[in-house]
């Protein structure tokens, strides 16, 4: 593997463990996003964009992550340029998130990483829940917005990395 690329995954890797554990501060030692970093959360919304992340907003996602165990990247495909890495990758984790209690997690996220004088900055990250599938009809209750059962409580810390 591309020794930029293993570096990368290694720094998500462990930037993932911290995150659910609930250490911004650890996170941020691993993964710093770009100014113009956009979001897609796993939970839906409109796109989150870099200057939306305060230090008031980094500590409420450190508060909605809580005993990560068992959190892990697995790389399914790498794209790397001079200046840019493309990850998709799937992250596991069993994790209390919000008010629900510890349960298995699984993402599909993609990462993209583009180098700013030198450093490698993340610019990009959309994730979504790594389901065994759903009919069309289920998908089209998701997305709009209609679904039974929604739990409010992902709205708060969200779009959280």
């Amino acid at each position: 593997m591309n020794p930029v690329v293993s570096d990368l995954v290694e720094r998500a890797t462990q930037a993932h463990i911290a995150l659910m554990q609930g250490d911004v501060p650890r996170y941020q030692g691993f993964i710093t996003q770009s100014d113009d970093f956009t979001l897609m959360s796993p939970f839906g919304g409109k796109p989150s964009r870099g200057a939306t992340f305060t230090p008031e907003r980094w500590l409420e996602i450190g508060r909605f992550f809580r005993d990560g165990r068992d959190s892990t990247l697995e790389l399914v495909e790498a794209y790397h340029t001079a200046d840019m890495v493309v990850l998709a990758a799937i992250e596991r984790t069993h994790v209390a998130v919000g008010r629900l209690p510890a349960q298995p997690w699984a993402l599909r996220v993609t990462l993209v990483f583009r180098k700013d004088a030198g450093e490698w900055k993340q610019v990009h990250r959309h994730a979504d829940g790594l389901a065994p599938g759903i009919s069309v009809e289920q998908a089209a209750v998701l997305a709009s917005g209609a679904a039974p059962g929604r739990v409010s409580d992902t709205r708060g810390a969200l779009n959280a990395p």
